[in-house]
């Protein structure tokens, strides 16, 4: 029985209709045109939504794609530039417009908005993490909306979210939302490109509910276009993200914005996992780049994926990479597959002298687990 059809129990839409506390994240082809800019029309109707969801009782965080987008026209680009420094010139362009353009559209309903700019880093680093939450905790008390981007003047290639889709999904966990809403040129997910028709004559067919993996089975999800980094398959990757963190996700059009904020009657839902992971464990399974890998044999990769144990030296027959105390770490099989990951207890040099060896072999500041169970997140099976 799915989660639109449990008697007694809300509907995935329900969750996300009257959820407290909302991410909305809205796409570049949303915002902006690569020859005027910033549309200040449909900026302040998704403004107008926004308002409306707030007026019903909602806390919402924006997380807006468009700096980039929005400093193409004003620089006399006429396509999204590809290299790293003239991104970073439009983004430092597009910024200033970008924020100007919310606060003016929020000011007509007497709103303060808050500008938040973090780059990966500022996920990966449990300090950072921590910070940023305070931050979009304290703008909500004060009654700011804070509009969240990518700080793509300053984000190298390397430490980049990659698209702003699974930012708003950490952005959502990391604000204890209860509902995601990714907004852009496409009103749901299909199993395929809906513009083209297959070669037996087939269209994409439209799905409006995910309740597991078993329902993308078979779905194809393309790149981004001229405007945007994303495309469908970073909307999916981020709406999978969301779900397994447990907060439920509604994927729609930005043209439908009013519906979705409203009634979350239009788009495809994913459902959330029943439970949601915690701060540390979502941080470890999903945030933190991993600083090097502990390779297991069989018998602990059974005991840390299927009995959620704690990993012991005994069960590791390798190390690869440097890696410190504290450090993320993935766990891999034999054959290099990951099955987790976790907190290392210890440097990798440490675990290197200490492969193999049973408990009572280890000197006694040695003896605790490699990584212990309260830190470790299983990622497959």
């Amino acid at each position: 029985m799915t989660a639109e059809t449990s008697i007694g129990f809300p509907t995935v839409r329900e969750q996300i209709a009257h959820a407290r506390s909302v991410v909305v994240k809205i796409g570049s082809s949303a915002l902006t045109d690569l020859d005027e800019g910033l549309d200040r029309d449909r900026l302040d109707a998704l403004a107008d939504a926004l308002e409306a969801r707030m007026r019903a009782g909602s806390d919402v965080i924006v997380v807006s794609s468009g700096a980039v987008s929005a400093g193409l026209a004003p620089l006399g680009l006429k396509k999204r530039p590809k290299d790293l420094a003239t991104k970073q010139a439009a983004a430092s362009v597009g910024q200033l417009a970008l924020a100007h353009a919310w606060g003016t559209s929020f000011a007509r309903y007497g709103r303060t908005v808050g500008q938040v700019l973090l780059t990966a880093d500022d996920i990966n680093n449990r300090s950072h993490h921590a910070n940023a939450q305070r931050t979009l905790d304290r703008l909500r008390s004060l009654g700011a909306v804070a509009v969240v981007n990518e700080n793509d003047t300053v984000a190298t290639n390397e430490i980049r979210f990659g698209d702003n889709d699974r930012l708003a999904a950490l952005v959502a966990h990391l604000s204890g939302a209860d509902a995601l809403i990714l907004l852009s040129d496409v009103d749901g997910l299909y199993d395929g490109d809906p513009r083209k028709v297959g070669v037996d004559g087939r269209r994409a067919q439209f799905i409006p509910e995910v309740n597991g993996p078993e329902d993308l089975d078979g779905v194809i999800a393309g790149s981004g276009g001229a405007l945007g980094t994303g495309g469908m398959a970073s909307k999916l990757a981020a709406a999978r993200l969301s779900a397994d963190a447990g907060v439920p996700v509604l994927l729609a059009a930005a043209s439908s914005a009013a519906q979705a904020l409203a009634d979350a009657s239009v788009g495809t839902v994913f459902a959330a996992r029943p439970e949601r992971l915690s701060a540390r464990r979502f941080w470890v399974r999903h945030a933190a780049d991993a600083s090097g890998q502990i390779v297991l044999d069989d018998g602990a990769v059974a005991a840390v994926s299927r009995r959620r144990r704690s990993l012991l030296a005994a069960g590791v027959t390798g190390v690869n990479g440097r890696f410190f105390s504290g450090d993320v770490v993935e766990l891999v099989d034999q054959n290099g597959r990951v099955v987790a990951r976790g907190v290392a207890s210890y440097d990798f040099d440490d675990v290197t002298s200490m492969l193999g060896r049973h408990t009572d072999e280890l000197p006694p500041d040695l003896q605790r687990p490699v990584v212990h169970a309260d830190d470790l997140v299983v990622v497959a099976r």
